[in-house]
């Protein structure tokens, strides 16, 4: 797993998820939640999530479902001033 995290972020395990009791699963990045699973995506996912062999490649996966979330402009967005008309 080395060519995929070369600098080692899943290490330290940002994500984390919680499975709701209507099986809904909750994902979240350093505490924060940031996406939200229904139905049989909800079931792929857990499926994947049990046939993981170690933490590492269940970072990795939950990772891979949230997609591109960050993009490193998330505090200049939220620092700009919004003009008045």
């Amino acid at each position: 797993m080395g060519p995929i995290d070369k600098r080692n972020r899943l290490d330290k395990e940002p994500f984390g998820y919680r499975i709701a009791k209507n099986n809904t699963v909750f994902i979240d990045y350093q505490g924060k939640p940031i996406k939200s699973l229904k139905g049989t995506e909800a079931e792929k996912f857990l499926q994947k999530i049990n046939a993981a062999q170690d933490s590492k490649e269940v970072q990795l996966i939950l990772a891979k479902i949230t997609g591109n979330f960050k993009r490193g402009n998330e505090r200049l967005a939220s620092t700009k001033k919004k003009r008045s008309p």
